[in-house]
């Protein structure tokens, strides 16, 4: 499985792909520090999944999303936002996005929200947890 992880934080990054290599499989990471460059990266190497964080430089992650929907449909994508509520959740909805966790909320929802996209299926907080 080739997983793609855009966040302009390098810490967040690392533990992102730690949290998914906890879990045994064998997976490929392939990172990016910010939207456009995320983008290049999915149309090149066609990620399995798609990991993206909402605030990066250039082009950020919403903006993002909604490109590489456009150019691979068929590719889940995972919003990541140190931001909750409902508009932000929205926006990502919006933006084509099958799933959003809070970076807050990383550890104990990533692995769920990875699941449920490689099984064609949406994770998206309950409007309670904001």
């Amino acid at each position: 499985m080739r997983i793609l992880i855009a966040d302009d934080h390098e810490v967040v990054r690392k533990g992102v792909c730690f949290i998914l290599g906890a879990r045994g499989q064998l997976n490929t990471y392939m990172e990016s520090t910010n939207g456009k460059e995320a983008v290049h990266k999915a149309l090149l190497l066609s990620p399995d999944l798609i990991i993206l964080d909402i605030g990066m430089p250039v082009l950020d992650g919403l903006a993002a999303a909604t490109q590489i929907k456009k150019l691979l449909p068929s590719i889940p994508i995972l919003m990541l936002s140190m931001h909750r509520g409902q508009e932000v959740v929205r926006a990502s909805q919006l933006a084509g996005a099958q799933g959003f966790v809070t970076k807050s909320d990383v550890t104990g929802s990533l692995l769920k929200a990875v699941d449920a996209l490689l099984q064609n299926q949406t994770f998206f907080p309950q409007p309670s947890c904001y």
